[in-house]
């Protein structure tokens, strides 16, 4: 069964949807973007979290005073980076990471394969900010993948209506959603119980092709 993180979180109501609703990640989005959060705020969402659900910061191109901070203040269990940042600046921090990549191409798959991450999370490129653009990338480009599956999380464009068909195809990890469970730019806590149980409800859908 694909395991589900909810990104872009900012209001209690709809942190306790995706905890009740089985989510296995939570994101914290801390870099510029309409879904940014402070840290004071993550913090007190933090506390509405269960130890079985891991707490995630997402990042763009931070310092690591950024990062560290956050980490502490939050208790935060994952780092994703969502910028340019480089495998050493990862690998000096030291925190269980998350690194996303934009594909538009083959070669942008192969870049993952430079970082030593705990998860790879294959993303569509972002519009105005770095993803959560609505949009999904070729999943095909995925087929020759030389990571393992297992630290694979699949985002970009995803919803309850086509979640399955891409863990069908893919068979990540895990899956990532942010504008997918959003009604008029917020979050909808229906919408968040709808993705999650279509993700968890994959196992015996068939390929379309």
């Amino acid at each position: 069964m694909a395991k589900v993180k909810i990104c872009g979180l900012k209001e209690e109501q709809h942190v306790q949807a995706a905890v009740e609703a089985g989510a296995a990640w939570l994101g914290f989005m801390f870099a510029p973007s309409k879904r940014q959060i402070s840290i004071e705020r993550a913090s007190e969402l933090a506390k509405l979290v269960p130890s079985h659900v891991k707490k995630v910061g997402v990042f763009v191109n931070p310092t690591a005073q950024e990062v560290q901070e956050a980490v502490e203040t939050v208790g935060l269990d994952y780092v994703q980076y969502h910028g340019n940042e480089e495998a050493a600046f990862i690998k000096q921090l030291g925190f269980p990471s998350i690194k996303a990549f934009s594909i538009r191409s083959y070669e942008d798959v192969e870049k993952a394969s430079h970082y030593d991450v705990d998860y790879y999370l294959f993303d569509a490129p972002g519009t105005q900010f770095a993803g959560g653009s609505g949009h999904a990338f070729d999943w095909s480009l995925l087929e020759q993948l030389s990571i393992s599956k297992s630290r694979v999380i699949l985002a970009g464009g995803l919803n309850s209506g086509n979640v399955a068909q891409a863990i069908a195809q893919v068979e990540p990890y895990g899956v990532d959603v942010s504008s997918g469970v959003e009604k008029d730019g917020s979050k909808n806590s229906e919408l968040i119980r709808q993705f999650i149980h279509a993700a968890t409800s994959a196992e015996n859908v068939e390929i379309r092709h």
